[in-house]
């Protein structure tokens, strides 16, 4: 089995709405092709930038459907696949291999603070339901209040679908941790930076590569960041990073929800229509054009670095 297929840049996918407020197949597929046109290596599909927990398992499988048919096999597609239950959650996996996906993942159960075997045995009943596709584990500990800890990860590499953890804790150091493991256990893993703002510093440390919800309005920059540290141009690198992070801030300055803000950017820069933010997220407030419209302004700034 190769693992090199998910190596590089996923941008994390943006939930697309028509006018009505339900997915739209004909917006998602465009932006598909965007992600396309700007030399993506996957897409990481249903999950937090995806609005996942907003939706409903219907509009899970439209979305990734969407995605499936206008893909055509062209970029590599994890599938984020986890609800609050193992129901849902093996059902939506059993829909994602059907599609033939390349990967599923999943957080852990939030709310009730479980044990490490209940979650371990939540990860690999969604795993057995997909019994043909490799499995990421989503370490995100800020918002689903359980972070993966070494032995719990032990646990989890013992299941031969587990190909490695997209890692959106906070301390660089845990990928660097999460890779020793995997070696440790006698299995080259791939682990993904998370934190957009920390993606030079990861990659240095090990990261594969990048999952990230602001890729998606300036896939450029991470491409020019992975090059960058590819040539080992690390002066480079760390000067895209910090105009990097710079669109990130202004991103998080609204009023309204990050990624209404993101669909507003790409509207200006893409002219692609993506519809707002499920409720009860926020859609754009008063006050917010301004900072789309310094968000595009600093993302032109920083593509002529």
């Amino acid at each position: 089995m190769s693992i090199e297929k998910y190596k590089g840049i996923f941008p994390a996918f943006y939930a697309c709405y028509g006018d009505d407020g339900n997915i739209s197949k004909e917006r998602t597929a465009a932006l598909v092709e965007f992600f396309v046109a700007k030399g993506m290596n996957g897409l990481y599909v249903g999950g937090s930038s995806g609005e996942c927990i907003y939706h409903s398992v219907e509009d899970r499988k439209i979305q990734l459907e969407a995605v499936m048919e206008a893909n055509k096999g062209r970029l590599t597609i994890i599938a984020h696949v986890a609800c609050n239950n193992t129901k849902d959650s093996c059902e939506l996996a059993r829909h994602a291999e059907s599609l033939g996906v390349d990967a599923i993942a999943a957080i852990p159960p939030i709310y009730f603070k479980l044990p490490e075997k209940a979650i371990a045995k939540y990860w690999n009943d969604i795993s057995d339901a997909a019994p043909n596709t490799d499995f990421f584990i989503y370490n995100i500990p800020q918002l689903a209040g359980t972070a993966l800890t070494l032995p719990l990860l032990d646990e989890m590499l013992k299941n031969p679908r587990v190909v490695g953890v997209k890692n959106s804790s906070m301390p660089v150091q845990d990928i660097q941790m999460f890779k020793r493991q995997g070696r440790l256990n006698g299995k080259e893993i791939i682990v993904y930076n998370g934190p957009d703002e920390q993606f030079v510093s990861g990659r240095l440390i090990g990261a594969d590569g990048g999952i990230g919800g602001t890729y998606g309005v300036m896939p450029e920059m991470f491409v020019k960041m992975n090059k960058a540290l590819a040539d080992g141009d690390f002066d480079r690198a760390q000067a895209l990073q910090n105009a990097v992070c710079d669109v990130i801030y202004s991103m998080c300055s609204g009023k309204g929800n990050m990624y209404a803000v993101a669909k507003a950017v790409l509207n200006k820069r893409a002219g692609l229509e993506l519809g707002g933010v499920r409720a009860p997220l926020l859609n754009l407030q008063d006050g917010d054009e301004a900072v789309v419209d310094k968000t595009v302004e600093l993302i032109n700034k920083a593509l002529a670095i």
